[in-house]
């Protein structure tokens, strides 16, 4: 660690919803502290989908170096809980490779939209219980007889503050918060008011937010471009992988649907338009609970740039 300065290290964390303008921010601020990324997106660690999931380009890859970009495979298994495992050994590393000499305290840069990832490092993830194999056979097979629709129904009844906020196209959540009620008779919720988990460096939320109508016009604008630039050649290539859970999210979905002739192309852009904007709208709920974060215009670098500096040190 920095002998030259006895202060804890800074977690810079950078987040917000998809399209607001991220990326070039954060390559700023890593150029500016001399500091690599580390990637808090739960699909971007996947190789096959850089389109898809607008993963850092090789070029912006050349000029900062990222963690946790392209550095899984499909069918790996990985979670939120691994996630926090792998970041905290890493920021260690990270701190103590800055200088000795160092004018700024020793400093790392997370930044992404998956809220839960964000909350692992961040705060921990909550002990929850292991589910009983009878359990989840059960919920397995009612998924496949009921259908989707009324297992969230059924959440709405038994959790409904957890239903409020999980991803209700996504089976794995759904099914995972019910066998947790089933096999406890508690909520899902209930297990995720745990204390936070105390860690040992300061963390600095800087939260990065523009109009909503915007906001609206750069993530349809944002998938028009991904079309343009193969998004599906991309989900051709993983569409007989389409079973898996890290396969469907918003953008996949709707290319498989699309290619099961159940909507036409155009159909399926506007349903990628509109699902990302229903996931910006529940990444901001989500983050706007949480008081700690700081809120800027990304265009007013020169204000965020002289906020960190004040933490960090220059």
């Amino acid at each position: 660690m920095n002998e030259g300065n006895n202060q804890k290290p800074v977690l810079l964390v950078v987040l917000g919803p998809t399209g607001v303008g991220k990326t070039a921010l954060c390559l700023d601020i890593a150029e500016h502290y001399g500091i690599p990324i580390v990637n808090a997106d739960s699909r971007q660690i996947f190789a096959e989908l850089p389109i898809g999931t607008a993963a850092p380009t090789t070029e912006q890859q050349r000029r900062v170096r990222h963690y946790f970009v392209g550095n899984h495979h499909l069918q790996d298994y990985y979670s939120a809980s691994c996630y926090e495992q792998d970041v905290m050994a890493l920021l260690p590393k990270l701190f103590e490779a800055q200088a000795v000499q160092s004018v700024h305290r020793p400093v790392a840069l997370l930044t992404g939209g998956s809220m839960m990832y964000i909350d692992a490092v961040c705060e921990g993830i909550d002990d929850i219980p292991t589910i009983r194999d009878d359990i989840r056979e059960e919920m397995k097979r009612r998924l496949a007889t009921e259908g989707l629709p009324a297992l969230v129904e059924e959440l709405h009844r038994l959790d409904p503050e957890h239903w409020a906020i999980v991803d209700r196209h996504n089976p794995r959540r759904v099914v995972h918060a019910l066998e947790i009620c089933h096999q406890t008779g508690k909520t899902y919720t209930s297990f995720r008011v745990h204390h936070v988990k105390e860690r040992p460096f300061d963390i600095v939320k800087i939260g990065l937010n523009r109009d909503r109508a915007e906001l609206y016009d750069r993530i349809n604008n944002r998938v028009l471009q991904m079309m343009a630039d193969g998004l599906e050649e991309e989900a051709r290539r993983v569409y007989p992988l389409r079973g898996l859970n890290s396969l469907n999210t918003v953008g996949y979905r709707e290319m498989f649907a699309y290619f099961d002739g159940t909507i036409d192309r155009n159909e399926a852009i506007r349903q990628i338009q509109s699902n990302t904007r229903r996931y910006m709208r529940k990444q901001l709920t989500w983050f706007k609970r949480d008081d700690r974060i700081h809120w800027f215009h990304p265009n007013d670098e020169a204000e965020i740039f002289s906020y960190m500096d004040t933490i960090v040190g220059t």
